[in-house]
């Protein structure tokens, strides 16, 4: 092959960034046969299968993803280009796109990712918010670079991801101080019949709660369950409610939020993984990101 169809590649790109042929077909003003096309071509040019069927789901090939990749970088170039002859390139930086699970609590998720932005080289950050299933799927399409989580990926989705545990925390109990200073004296008794907030049933944290009041022999009144940690926070905060948290960030947590800890719960612990497409980790952010979680976050 002597030269690219950057039109083909374009029209490939925009599949894999639009996850469909007829959203990029919509995106593009062409119809859905043509952007078909196009992409048909592009395979034949290159003489590799970019896509690969598993069932009604369209996945990138290994070879799809790396020119996935150079696909990306060609046309960010391009964008820079267009911004520089227009007087306003803000300089290059690094893309570093996470997604992140509701249930991860996001003082442990902006912890996490601090060391990513401290990097020598710059580096724009985008997140993305949702349940965990569906964000690991978006790995398969390089629509994410790393996905932080607080379980590992299940083994039955249609598509071959790699954890790596970060790190794990306990679990502590926090409510506003004068509730706090209340249980604090005959914990954990008194959380008997006390107002609790807590994950919903498919969390794992919510599920070794669950092991530990019985346990412990203790009854709170559900007051509410979340899947969203933060927005948990804000009610317990506001709402006279008890809430858990990790341990690792209970300074924090007291400090940001003006509540106090009513006791620590060490049986009760949760682990946190960056989850990614690659068994080997190459993105510079992701690696500062876990090689950071590994030495500081959770010594």
């Amino acid at each position: 092959m002597e030269w690219l169809n950057y039109h083909h590649l374009l029209y490939f790109w925009t599949v894999v960034r639009e996850g469909s042929v007829s959203r990029a077909a919509d995106k593009l003003r062409l119809s859905q046969p043509t952007v078909s096309a196009q992409v048909r071509m592009l395979e034949d040019a290159l003489g590799e299968r970019l896509f690969i069927r598993k069932g009604r789901t369209q996945l990138l090939t290994d070879i799809g993803r790396t020119v996935y990749r150079y696909a990306d970088e060609i046309f960010g170039i391009g964008r820079e280009l267009l911004q520089t002859l227009d007087g306003r390139s803000p300089g290059r930086a690094m893309p570093l796109t996470v997604g992140v699970a509701n249930a991860v609590p996001k003082l442990i998720v902006y912890r996490l990712l601090r060391p990513a932005l401290a990097q020598s080289d710059r580096m724009r950050l985008i997140c993305r918010e949702d349940n965990a299933e569906p964000l690991i799927a978006q790995l398969a399409t390089y629509s994410l670079d790393v996905v932080i989580a607080s379980a590992p990926a299940p083994g039955y989705l249609p598509i071959k991801v790699f954890n790596h545990l970060l790190g794990e925390s306990d679990t502590s109990f926090f409510a506003p101080k004068a509730m706090a200073a209340r249980l604090r004296r005959r914990f954990p008794a008194s959380l008997t019949q006390a107002p609790m907030l807590i994950p919903t049933t498919n969390s794992p944290l919510r599920r070794a709660l669950d092991e530990w009041f019985d346990a412990e022999g203790v009854s709170p009144r559900i007051a509410g369950e979340f899947e969203d940690s933060a927005l948990m926070q804000v009610f317990g905060q506001a709402g006279e409610c008890i809430f858990p948290a990790p341990s690792a960030i209970a300074k924090d947590v007291s400090r940001f939020l003006g509540v106090g800890a009513i006791g620590r719960l060490e049986s009760v612990r949760e682990r946190y993984y960056a989850i990614s497409a690659e068994r080997r980790l190459t993105h510079a952010g992701v690696l500062a990101i876990t090689s950071a979680a590994r030495d500081q976050l959770f010594k």
